[in-house]
């Protein structure tokens, strides 16, 4: 059937209506265009479908660069022009915080953006090892593995170690149970850090990692994870180092020690731009960084504070805050849960937050409320979860006085964003 594409949605599909009004989504679309579309599968609320040929094409509608665009699962908006995108993510962003937070913001929605290619500075590739040696991403709705030798939104230092990688592995030099390799490269692009997962039981996993160290020189350090047997809870366990499994990045006029394991953010352009957003417009006595990773928050928070408390739960990137801190910052190794009932007399002029993608939650946004902190800076990578804990501190008596987009991740559908809050 033929369907006109209504609005982009979260997730990078666009929106049309069945002839009997029913919802339908459809990848790799722009709003405004005719297609002729093939229901996929239906549901009793909506349905999927796939544009089979594009009737009427949108203006913004551009030819993707990327030769595995369309079967690769890991962009959605290459089809569209980047000025483009970065309208979809803020109608995006604004919609979801009035229909799930009930805000209904009259002001303008701040865009931060930079190189939309080769900005990444952290990929994590899908790996097959033995005679049949493969090295890319899963396939756009599955889980089978489509080979990729060149990744464009991914630094070229990575790229190049991904093309060696393929040489040997093609010269059947990857052992088999190879699992994922997960490339993070420096602020110059010179030095990288490998972390390689292989299933339970895989042999010869340490002798390939010390032949790559030893044939490419910009890899620094290689860890070694072994994943849970299938189907067991737990996480993937370090098994052995290589090298030194540590990066220095710096950021601005500081230096990070990021180490295997540790959250760092991706976007290699807008790491200064995402700090400056969440902290320089600050100044006070006592700052709170929560979910604080290896410190990228608080140590920049500490030159306009006279003390900082960094909050950690993950062992590897407590480690690195630990000993990346300035001398007024206390790092904390607990969960925010634990931290915030400790702390209700402290008195914070600020509470910078950058929880993982399942938010606050209802509990932690309740006690962070009742801190009655003056100014709250919420870091966010899923706008459902923001805007349902933004509903939960209006209603406490905080009100919004900024919203931020930094596209960390163009040509993907993900949405960072950073909301400024007062009382």
């Amino acid at each position: 059937m033929n369907l006109t594409i209504e609005k982009m949605v979260y997730g990078g599909d666009g929106l049309a209506r069945l002839p009997d009004g029913k919802a339908a989504f459809l990848p790799f679309v722009l709003p405004g265009e005719e297609v002729s579309a093939v229901i996929s599968k239906e549901k009793s609320s909506f349905a999927r479908a796939q544009a089979e040929q594009v009737l009427k094409p949108s203006p913004q509608r551009v030819t993707a660069p990327c030769p595995y665009y369309g079967n690769c699962g890991g962009c959605h908006y290459q089809h569209a022009d980047y000025k483009t995108q970065l309208e979809f993510k803020s109608e995006i962003l604004h919609e979801t915080l009035l229909r799930n937070g009930k805000l209904d913001w009259q002001g303008k929605i701040i865009s931060h953006s930079g190189d939309p290619w080769n900005y990444r500075n952290r990929t994590r590739m899908k790996v097959r090892g033995g005679t049949e040696f493969a090295l890319g991403y899963y396939r756009f709705g599955s889980h089978d593995l489509l080979p990729v030798k060149e990744c464009p939104i991914s630094s070229p230092g990575i790229n190049r170690v991904i093309r060696q990688l393929w040489e040997i592995g093609e010269a059947g030099g990857a052992p088999k149970g190879l699992s994922e390799i997960e490339f993070f490269a420096d602020h110059a692009d010179a030095r990288l850090l490998l972390e390689i997962s292989h299933v339970p039981g895989a042999q010869g996993i340490e002798e390939f990692a010390g032949e790559l160290r030893n044939k490419i020189s910009d890899i620094q350090g290689i860890a070694i994870f072994a994943e849970p047997p299938a189907g067991s809870p737990g996480q993937p366990e370090l098994k052995a180092s290589i090298g030194n499994t540590t990066l220095l990045y710096q950021v601005g006029e500081k230096s990070f020690r990021v180490s295997a394991g540790s959250f760092f953010q991706a976007n290699r352009y807008l790491m200064r731009e995402l700090v400056n957003t969440a902290t320089n417009d600050f100044f006070g006595n006592i700052a709170m960084d929560l979910y604080s990773g290896v410190g990228l928050f608080a140590n920049h928070l500490a030159k306009r504070f006279t003390q900082v408390f960094a909050v950690e739960s993950s062992p590897a990137s407590a480690a690195d805050l630990k000993a990346n801190v300035l001398k007024n910052v206390v790092p904390v190794k607990t969960t925010t849960e634990q931290f915030l009932p400790r702390c209700l007399n402290m008195n914070p002029e600020l509470v910078v937050v950058d929880p993982p993608r399942a938010g606050l939650g209802p509990k932690i946004t309740q006690l962070l409320a009742a801190l009655r902190v003056k100014r709250i800076v919420y870091v966010s990578c899923d706008p459902a979860t923001l805007a349902r804990d933004l509903r939960l501190l209006l209603e406490t008596g905080y009100h919004v006085e900024d919203v931020h987009m930094v596209d960390l991740f163009p040509q993907t559908f993900h949405i960072e964003s950073v909301v400024r809050l007062a009382r």
